[in-house]
């Protein structure tokens, strides 16, 4: 396990509009779902609408905030420019309600709320890799958020040219767009910023330590090349995206392996809501890469929908609320209770937060202590 500094985190009031609003775009993802229809394909308007909402909103909302948080921290240097963020949390709040319309009310919207968006992201990836470009550190976590930010940068770009197709401004390949902006974004920056971030978070709050990261590696290695050639899929012929899916389901499978590796290692006994959801979240993206494995078996679209809403909702969804359980409630002990300790007394990490009712959003009891 390696050693963290928060020496050079930015302030908690940068951070919370990130979060705050992230949780409501979650909360408006979840019953935006008594709304859909139960057969689609993932081109139609609404279900387009749901996947940003969820993944725009909800993911990528966290994970800028908790970027914002982490990376000076992992690179052991203080942001280029922090302030940017108080510009990309606006414009990214204003885009995504912009494209939602744009997918559910007014096409019209779409590349307005998607040049918001655009101009978010790219703000953050300059950002980020200034902020790289400072650091001497040269680890897998480091190499994993320079290659998430470089895909990243050609997910949006992709995304913008895909809304213009929706919007109707630009004729092109609807399908192969979305192809390289899914496994851009999905594949390239939330999976490699995930698989980077592992390897501080995981051996953090399970306590272990002393593991071997060959998995890890492996895993990365994988991710980058099946997510390169898939992306280039999109101008070649189509059987060579099927590599791609290959190299991305055995860097799953690695990655799968180390997390196997360090929960076996762990010395915490306590099984709270951030263990449950872990458990939760990493069966999901086995269960999702099984799913994806029949998909292609049986050539049945059904597998490929529920492998999906696996991959997004169980295993995304389950640990990004899981990792803010613990996230948050350090965040704000230390913003407000650390100065006073030695002072008078204050509330101890474990008592940041409600555990009954966490535990009551996973139906499970609170768990009894050790």
């Amino acid at each position: 396990m390696r050693a963290v500094s928060s020496d050079f985190a930015p302030p908690l009031k940068l951070i919370v509009p990130f979060f705050r609003t992230g949780v409501v775009f979650y909360l408006s993802a979840a019953l935006a779902l008594l709304f859909l229809p139960s057969h689609f394909a993932y081109t139609q308007m609404e279900i387009a609408g749901w996947v940003h909402l969820f993944m725009l909103g909800f993911v990528m909302t966290i994970i800028f905030g908790a970027m914002a948080q982490l990376i000076p921290v992992v690179l052991e240097t203080g942001h280029a420019a922090v302030d940017v963020y108080y510009v990309i949390f606006p414009m990214l709040a204003v885009g995504v309600v912009g494209m939602i319309g744009g997918f559910w009310i007014s096409p019209w919207m779409l590349p307005y709320g998607g040049l918001l968006v655009l101009s978010a992201m790219l703000i953050f990836a300059v950002e980020s890799f200034a902020t790289l470009r400072k650091s001497t550190l040269d680890t897998l976590t480091v190499k994993t958020v320079k290659y998430a930010n470089a895909f990243l940068l050609f997910g949006i770009l992709s995304g913008f040219l895909t809304a213009l197709v929706f919007g109707g401004q630009l004729g092109l390949d609807v399908e192969r767009l979305l192809r390289a902006h899914v496994f851009a974004v999905i594949g390239g920056y939330v999976m490699l910023t995930v698989m980077g971030f592992s390897l501080i978070l995981l051996p953090m709050f399970s306590l272990a330590h002393g593991f071997d990261e060959t998995p890890i590696e492996r895993a990365f290695a994988l991710t980058v090349w099946g997510t390169a050639v898939t992306i280039a899929s999109s101008l070649l012929p189509s059987w060579v995206a099927y590599v791609g899916y290959i190299l991305l389901a055995a860097g799953t499978i690695f990655y799968l392996r180390q997390v196997a590796i360090i929960g076996k290692l762990t010395v915490r006994k306590e099984w709270d809501v951030w263990a449950k959801s872990m458990v939760f979240a990493f069966g999901s993206l086995a269960f999702a890469v099984v799913l994806w494995g029949i998909s292609f078996i049986a050539s049945n679209e059904a597998w490929l929908h529920a492998a999906v809403w696996f991959l997004l909702t169980g295993f995304v969804g389950f640990l990004i609320i899981g990792h803010l359980y613990k996230i948050i409630p350090f965040l704000v002990w230390f913003e407000r209770f650390s100065p006073l300790v030695g002072k008078k007394k204050v509330p101890m990490l474990h008592e940041m937060y409600d555990k009954r009712g966490a535990n009551l959003c996973l139906l499970s009891r609170h768990p009894v202590p050790s």
